[in-house]
């Protein structure tokens, strides 16, 4: 579990395929403090450390992340919101995170608003029922407050901390990034379309 609360922007620096997996390797300031076994957040995807060495560590990303989020398109030299799980007692300063990506989003816009930006993405309308005017989304680990929302599209505001610190300062147009939806509204979303199978 997680609280869409950065701790570190990683760089990736090397990318093996065996398989259908791919192993990325990932240089890091948290490196000298994970473990083998820990799940860390990359983009808002939770994958497990598999191989430490000197400042870099490396995690497996199986062929279903691959394909339903950004990291299928990482190289190496690319940047990747990290974030460590949480602990007992820690405080939530975000809001409840997993770390399973449910869809990815294309930015179609970046304005800046005189000290602060708005970004704008366009999703699947299949997912119109879980974006909420004001409510909580996750974008590449991100958690964000939702300015309005529409059948297909929606914006968020983002502050000069969290541009500066998170990898949203080097997103482009038509780039992509990976959403995890407010996990309260998913399962009353599911629970609604239950109720109505089962009249």
């Amino acid at each position: 579990m997680f609280s869409g609360i950065i701790e570190s922007l990683g760089i990736v620096t090397d990318l093996r395929d065996e398989g259908s997996n791919r192993h990325i390797t990932i240089q890091s300031s948290l490196s000298h403090e994970v473990y083998i076994d820990q799940s860390i957040a990359h983009n808002g995807v939770c994958l497990t450390v598999v191989a430490i060495k000197d400042d870099t560590y490396t995690v497996t990303a199986i062929d279903e992340t691959l394909r339903k989020s950004n990291l299928g398109q990482l190289q190496v030299g690319q940047s990747v919101n990290l974030e460590r799980a949480l602990t007992a007692g820690q405080r939530l300063d975000g809001h409840f995170v997993q770390g399973h990506v449910d869809t990815t989003a294309t930015c179609i816009g970046i304005e800046p608003q005189d000290g602060s930006w708005i970004f704008r993405f366009k999703t699947s309308q299949e997912f119109d029922n879980l974006l909420v005017e004001k409510g909580s989304i996750c974008i590449n680990g991100i958690s964000l407050t939702l300015i309005d929302a529409a059948w297909d599209h929606f914006s968020i505001g983002v502050i000069p901390y969290t541009f500066e610190h998170t990898n949203l300062s080097k997103l482009k147009i038509q780039e992509t990034v990976n959403l995890e939806f407010d996990i309260l509204g998913k399962y009353i979303h599911k629970y609604l379309q239950n109720l109505k199978l089962t009249k």
